[in-house]
């Protein structure tokens, strides 16, 4: 006589053992919290402020005349020789330029997220007392952006540069800034700048706890003095240029 046999239920699946889930990285635990976003905008922040002091630097050159200045731009493409080929240098600043442009601007996004999230309606006072740096910082980042893309155009592949001639930098210069949209451009983003950094810079030194309170007024005043050089030094060109100081 045959006897039926129970099914036997099935065994409960074994929880994971610690070893078997995906821990995040240390990178990644870094980029998700709010910390390591802001400490990723401050050290891209301050690479991008070093980028733009030697490239203001540089641009002082076109007071020296066509010869000097498209001199220094034919050097710009021999940095590094013979350990690095034609143009390695340039293309690795490129590099290195946009990855901390992509970085800076993806953190800013995602911390304004995060900031209006937490902070419905019972911050608006607070936030409406902010200085006019601290407001126009999103809009300033915006503005800056979008006038990298047009200073690539204009400047480097020479695809909206009226009269561009390959190999000539000068002339190129003389040639975008003597158009009243040329000049225009350049100014505006070159006030967005100013407070771009002056606020930037400071945000950068307490993120890396660079502040306290001895150091507060000495890095204001550091940050007020980068900014207005950088302005100075950015607008003198496009200002020469259309007051036909430079020609």
């Amino acid at each position: 006589m045959a006897f039926a046999t129970r099914p036997r239920p099935p065994k409960p699946a074994r929880p994971p053992a610690a070893a078997d889930v995906a821990r995040p990285s240390l990178v990644g635990l870094l980029w998700r919290s709010t910390v390591g976003k802001k400490t990723v905008m401050a050290v891209t922040g301050l690479a991008m402020l070093g980028y733009l002091v030697a490239h203001m630097l540089g641009n002082l050159k076109i007071f020296f005349g066509p010869e000097d200045f498209n001199g220094y731009a034919a050097w710009l493409r021999t940095i590094g020789s013979p350990l690095l080929h034609h143009e390695w240098f340039l293309w690795i600043a490129r590099v290195a330029l946009v990855a901390s442009v992509v970085l800076h601007a993806v953190a800013a996004y995602q911390l304004s997220r995060r900031d209006l999230a937490a902070r419905p309606t019972q911050y608006r006072r607070r936030r409406q007392r902010a200085s006019y740096a601290t407001r126009t910082m999103r809009w300033g980042g915006v503005i800056l952006g979008l006038f990298l893309v047009w200073h690539i155009l204009d400047l480097t592949t020479l695809t909206v540069n009226p009269n561009a001639v390959h190999g000539r930098p000068y002339e190129n210069v003389v040639a975008s800034f003597s158009t009243w949209y040329g000049g225009g451009i350049y100014i505006v983003a070159v006030l967005a700048l100013c407070l771009h950094v002056r606020h930037g810079f400071w945000s950068a030194a307490q993120t890396l706890g660079a502040n306290n309170a001895r150091r507060d007024k000495a890095l204001k005043t550091v940050a007020a003095t980068l900014s207005a050089a950088l302005t100075i030094g950015f607008l003198s060109v496009p200002v020469a240029v259309m007051t036909g100081w430079v020609s």
